[in-house]
């Protein structure tokens, strides 16, 4: 029976997202946010009438999208300057100018909408200062999210600031951030969601009673209904722009309705009498009024909060350069105990099942494929017990304690750079134990373009079974320059590879929104159900694909295909890589079994000494091209699972040019720097 969830309401994706606008002064932090939720793909445009430019992009929010907008800094909705007078002609009216601007000689060039919702990120440090413009956009009619940014800062100098309260006096959800370190980021775009789809404005924030009562006669004027058509503002907004003398207002409004102009000046005159001042002055005195009184309602002065543990574990993980050193250290440390215990752990399990099976020495062809099952058997023992297991298990208890998300959040600027978010970091590391369950990570992790890309560029991560290859041969006759060169090339050839597949994948990827959950210690069940979640495609693809390549392979070297393979591969095999023909087979159905790679060179080879038949240039060339060369069988059969026969095929297609042309490369080099020397 197919099982079905019945919506309470149409999701907002597609056509029906919302348009959010991310408003606020100069150097509050919208920048910031921006880049926290933002797409690989950002489209930039110039606002009509200004030469400063908006950037905008689509973000994921669990099933739903919104359109996201950062607009340039808007420091009031009075006494408008140029710039600030472009972002209030977008925030009223889009790219659907009315009447009274479709003169102007420069339209908009581009299609967008008014925004249905705006977010406006207020520096707490400078609550007063902000809350001014909160004040003003209260006027726009629309659904307005407050984000109260660097609240670290203000905990730091002392403020501590009732978001409730506030909250209850603007009628308009606050939501804490400190965006530079990705908190209450999600939150806050959840809240514009919600606002979107309630629809519900703001609470009316009137002028004192002695203002109001000053600026009725403005009020019968632009309540006129032919006025109201042609500008199309919220009514409470035109009455301050005309009585703020803003010449945009007035200039329109003497163009379009001449017979008004001498009402709105005598209107403007009758007011000025009633005050102490003129009648812009009066108005700017009582919006700073009215925010010195919120401000003090709502804060409290006292001293420093106090961060303890979490806070100097934020000040480390989430900080934009040391985030990085942090994390790396992290990653550092866990490679060292995964392999540290790998060893230990394969003394006990392979390493002893190996020796029981290498007594066997069967002569029948029966025989050879029950050594063979017990050889794939026993290879995938020494792959899942000494590094696998381990490896899944510290990175999933990173993951539920929380340091995961904080290190996803820091490298998501630098995945942005070849085409993925920071999110694809977790299944880049499972990767360096085994590529099928990454991929599966990957898959679970992004959906789309996302996911393909992830997974065509974590089949050059080096598995478990290359890394041990490349340690063993390279650390033992090439020294470790040579290692950690090979190791350093890696990231190189990804992070071009990912800005080339970009290419090729151009739609447009939705941003997302990574979450930072608070620090917490990880329990066993959770342990075991995600790291079983994350490592069953081992049972289901890997074991049986690895016994039938050991199968394979056995019966090939049982009937003395051998020596036709490597006559048909010699073109490969000699002449581009200059290594003997006898590796032919060992480097074609290395991807049935990587890790028996090393011992099939050996056999080709007639001795365990490799050195003494390769030069450092040609192990060199074999250890570059079996780093890129295509995984294994198990990973091609995880990729038609998750992507498909197509970008299955340019996967292995994809690593079998790159290996051969690195391969080359090096070959090239190390001659031409060997003739030099």
């Amino acid at each position: 029976m197919d099982a079905t969830v019945t919506l309470k309401q149409p999701l907002l994706r597609g056509a029906r997202r919302p348009r959010v606008a991310l408003v606020g002064r100069a150097r509050t932090g919208k920048s910031t946010i921006f880049r926290a939720a933002s797409a690989v793909a950002v489209r930039q445009e110039r606002l009509a009438g200004d030469v400063s430019t908006y950037e905008e992009c689509v973000v994921e929010l669990g099933l739903e999208q919104i359109s996201l907008v950062a607009l340039p800094p808007l420091d009031s909705l009075h006494r408008l300057s140029e710039g600030d007078r472009a972002v209030l002609k977008y925030l009223l009216w889009g790219d659907r100018w009315p009447t009274v601007a479709r003169h102007e000689p420069e339209q908009p060039t581009t299609s967008f909408d008014a925004p249905d919702v705006l977010i406006q990120v207020i520096d707490a440090t400078a609550l007063e200062q902000d809350l001014e413009l909160t004040l003003a956009l209260t006027l726009l009619g629309r659904p307005l999210v407050v984000a109260l940014n660097r609240m670290d800062e203000a905990r730091d100098k002392g403020l501590f600031i009732n978001v409730r309260a506030l909250a209850e006096r603007l009628g308009v959800p606050v939501v804490p951030t400190v965006a530079h370190m990705g908190k209450g980021v999600a939150q806050l775009f959840a809240a514009a969601l919600e606002a979107a789809r309630d629809e519900v404005c703001p609470l009316p924030q009137p002028e004192s009673p002695h203002i109001a009562a000053a600026l009725e006669r403005l009020e019968a004027v632009a309540a006129e209904h032919r006025v109201c058509e042609a500008f199309r503002v919220p009514r409470e907004l035109l009455v301050t722009q005309l009585a703020e003398n803003d010449d945009w207002f007035l200039r329109e409004m003497e163009a379009h309705f001449p017979d008004l102009a001498p009402q709105v000046l005598a209107a403007r005159e009758a007011a000025a009498r009633l005050l102490p001042r003129t009648l812009s002055d009066e108005l700017h005195a009582d919006r700073h009024h009215r925010a010195a009184l919120l401000f003090e309602a709502v804060t409290t002065l006292a001293g420093p909060g106090e961060e303890g543990w979490k806070g100097w574990l934020d000040a480390l993980f989430l900080h934009p350069r040391w985030g990085l050193v942090g994390g790396l250290a992290i990653f550092g440390a866990v490679l060292f105990v995964v392999f540290e215990l790998a060893a230990v752990l394969d003394a006990h399990t392979s390493a002893r099942l190996a020796a029981w099976v290498q007594a066997w020495q069967p002569q029948t062809t029966t025989g050879v494929v029950g050594r063979a099952v017990a050889d794939g058997l026993v290879g995938l023992v020494g792959i899942v017990v000494p590094y696998m297991l381990p490896l899944v298990l510290l990175l999933v208890a990173l993951e539920h304690s929380g340091i995961m998300h904080r290190v996803a959040f820091v490298v998501d600027r630098g995945f942005h750079r070849i085409g993925l978010h920071g999110a694809a970091a977790l299944p880049f590391l499972i990767g360096m134990g085994c590529n099928v369950p990454a991929i599966s990570a990957a898959n679970a992790a992004a959906s789309g373009r996302d996911r393909v890309l992830a997974s065509l560029l974590i089949a050059f991560v080096p598995c478990s079974a290359r890394s041990a290859i490349i340690l063993a041969l390279g650390g033992k006759y090439l020294g470790a320059p040579a290692v950690l060169a090979l190791f350093l090339l890696v990231p190189l050839v990804i992070a071009l590879l990912g800005r080339v597949l970009a290419k090729r994948y151009s739609d447009a990827a939705p941003g997302m929104i990574l979450d930072i959950p608070p620090y917490a210690w990880p329990t066993w069940h959770g342990l075991l159900r995600d790291s079983w979640e994350r490592t069953s495609d081992i049972v289901t693809i890997v074991t049986p694909l690895l016994v039938i390549g050991s199968v394979v392979l056995a019966l090939l070297s049982h009937f003395g295909f051998d020596a036709v393979i490597n006559m048909l591969l010699t073109p490969v095999t000699g002449w581009w890589l200059g290594l003997p023909v006898v590796l032919g087979v060992p480097i074609l159905f290395g991807v049935l079994r990587k890790e028996l790679s090393l011992l099939m060179v050996a056999q080709a080879l007639g001795t365990a000494e490799i050195g003494t038949v390769l030069d450092a240039t040609q192990i060199f060339t074999f250890l570059v091209f079996l780093t890129f060369y295509v995984p294994c069988v198990s990973t091609f059969a995880v990729m038609l699972k998750v992507l498909g026969r197509r970008e299955a095929f340019f996967s292995v297609a994809l690593s079998i040019g790159v290996a051969l042309l690195l391969a080359g490369a090096s070959r090239l080099l190390l001659s031409l720097a060997t003739l030099a020397g």
